[in-house]
């Protein structure tokens, strides 16, 4: 179970690596396939920076997840790793219900998968 854990959380981590490339540094090109269908194609240019802003926030949810692979305490490492999966689980919901549903299945639900895994284990 531990080692499910781990590597969901590690998913997760890079999966947010990959968010905070395509939000701010490919937003006009990646950002355009995955979130093309949620917001006309002549704000992408004009939402940017915006875009770039949002990148750095998954950047720290990212890091958040990395370091708790580099946490030698087991309580910590436990109460860590759900914080940080729970900032996941909550921007997905919040992504789910607000620009995409997609975003509930893609970020929210890996999160809370995670979350109780990393409990259980």
């Amino acid at each position: 179970m531990r080692t499910i854990s781990l590597i969901l959380t590690g998913c997760i981590a890079i999966e947010h690596l990959y968010f905070l490339w395509m939000e701010m540094f490919a937003w006009e090109t990646a950002g355009k396939k995955a979130f093309g269908d949620v917001l006309p194609e002549e704000l992408f240019k004009p939402t940017k920076r915006l875009a770039a802003n949002q990148g750095l926030y998954n950047g720290f949810l990212a890091g958040g997840l990395i370091w708790t692979f580099f946490i030698t305490d087991m309580s910590w490492k436990v109460y860590i790793s759900v914080f940080f999966l729970g900032c996941v689980a909550l921007a997905g919901i919040y992504g789910g219900l607000t620009a995409s549903r997609k975003i509930l299945i893609v970020q929210a639900l890996p999160a809370i998968i995670a979350i109780i895994l990393v409990l259980l284990s």
